[in-house]
């Protein structure tokens, strides 16, 4: 069951958070290894390089700067100010400054969306209206990566930032219900045994109508 919150108290205080942390934060994940995700993204979009990517809650864009090298056309997003300023400075990739609960995508526009350590901020009861505009942004056959902390379906306030912690039948519902088809879904990080990998990661198409 969803946890009756103001959308507006959790962006203005999670984005808050990352606004007074941003360069911490930058410092602290720009070594992280996620050749993994970035791969299983790419192997399963069906159309050949260049291909356009939206990179879900970018940061300060390290990813933007590995999707640039391997030849993709990447875009970032992010709600945090000081995160738009980052990607943009980092990677000299095209950024919007959006917040996720109140999100204006183009439709039928991306390859693939790379949400990776993001949508687990998103309540969840505002998590299906999120899907469908990531959906609705993805090109017939297009492709989802989600990467998200797993948990026991826990909701609520993690210090300054708010979290769902989903198991995967949970995730898989919710996804299957915005009209999305699984390709795969792995824990991270890997070769590890089950209880010491707190990630899960899981990639999805959107049907191909045309």
């Amino acid at each position: 069951m969803s946890v009756p919150v103001d959308p507006k108290v959790v962006s203005q205080v999670t984005l808050g958070h990352y606004q007074r942390h941003a360069s911490r934060f930058q410092e602290g994940t720009q070594d992280h290894d996620v050749s993994q995700n970035i791969d299983a993204l790419l192997r399963h979009i069906p159309v050949s390089a260049p291909c356009r990517i939206l990179d879900f809650g970018c940061g300060p864009g390290r990813d933007l700067v590995t999707f640039r090298r391997l030849g993709h056309e990447p875009v970032g997003l992010d709600g945090a100010p000081a995160f738009v300023e980052m990607a943009r400075a980092n990677s000299g990739c095209e950024v919007w400054h959006q917040d996720f609960l109140a999100l204006s995508l183009p439709k039928a526009y991306f390859d693939g969306v790379f949400a990776n350590a993001s949508l687990f901020h998103v309540p969840l009861a505002h998590l299906g209206q999120v899907l469908m505009h990531l959906r609705g942004t993805l090109k017939p056959g297009g492709v989802l990566f989600c990467s998200n902390p797993r948990g026991g379906n826990q909701e609520g306030w993690n210090g300054e930032r708010y979290a769902v912690y989903h198991d995967y039948d949970s995730w898989h519902a919710l996804l299957t219900q915005a009209g999305l088809i699984e390709l795969e879904h792995y824990y991270r990080p890997p070769g590890l045994p089950r209880d010491q990998q707190p990630w899960l990661a899981t990639v999805w198409r959107k049907p191909d109508v045309a």
